[in-house]
């Protein structure tokens, strides 16, 4: 599957290492958020992440 000529699984994996930096960079108090906004792009991570997981094994 793909959007523009980008797969959508590269688009995903990209998404991904967005929200692990910023979870990284919330958690380690790099950059300062409430709690809930850090709760919230966890949740999204792992919604991500499992979306780009099951694409990845579907589309091999």
């Amino acid at each position: 599957m793909r959007i523009g000529n980008v797969s959508v699984i590269l688009l995903l994996g990209l998404v991904n290492f967005g929200l692990l930096s910023f979870q990284l960079a919330t958690g380690l108090r790099w950059i300062k958020v409430r709690f809930g906004v850090h709760k919230k792009t966890g949740i999204a991570l792992v919604i991500v992440a499992t979306l780009h997981g099951i694409l990845a094994l579907f589309m091999l």
